[in-house]
């Protein structure tokens, strides 16, 4: 269901379960009627009500985690679908290696980590020999960060990569940034 079309200047920017926390300048999209909705969409349901190559950004913060693998899959798919070439996907989720991502009973396994988005990257996935597996439509590059601990975030350099890798809650939140190719 969509309600009245939202006033938001070109190119088309959308905040995927944005909830009532939308981000500025973006179309909020979500499940349920609330402050910050302007599209009513459940983004388990596909296609979404957008065109092809129409959006130049997404947004989607604390979403992915609470979909099953398979429902992963087609959300990354879909949001390839409506990118523009370029088009910058970004996402947030609870880091794998801390609490918040095992706090919530609605997030599903497995947790999201760095290497979980190498599978959406064609040409690591050719080049590990892996496309009869992972045959996917879409095709993104991407980087990552973390939000950090404020004890890991006070931290050198060093011990900062080292705790990131190694401690339990040294991170909160997995930061990536996704850019359609081709």
């Amino acid at each position: 269901m969509v309600r009245a079309k939202p006033k938001v200047a070109q190119p088309l920017k959308l905040d995927l379960g944005c909830g009532q926390v939308k981000r500025e300048g973006f179309i909020g999209v979500d499940i349920a009627e609330a402050p910050g909705v302007d599209v009513v969409h459940d983004l388990t349901k596909y296609p979404y009500p957008f065109q092809d190559n129409s959006v130049e950004e997404i947004h989607c913060s604390h979403f992915l985690e609470h979909l099953t693998s398979s429902q992963r899959i087609r959300f990354m798919e879909e949001c390839y679908r409506i990118l523009q070439k370029d088009g910058r996907l970004g996402i947030i989720v609870p880091s794998g290696m801390s609490e918040r991502f095992f706090q919530d009973p609605t997030h599903q396994w497995p947790p999201l980590v760095p290497a979980s988005f190498l599978y959406f990257n064609r040409k690591w996935v050719m080049d590990n020999k892996l496309d009869h597996q992972h045959n996917y439509k879409c095709d993104y590059d991407f980087g990552y960060g973390f939000n950090l601990d404020g004890a890991t975030a006070n931290k050198h350099e060093e011990a900062r990569a080292f705790a990131i890798k190694h401690y339990w809650n040294a991170t909160s939140d997995l930061i990536v940034n996704l850019v359609k190719r081709a």
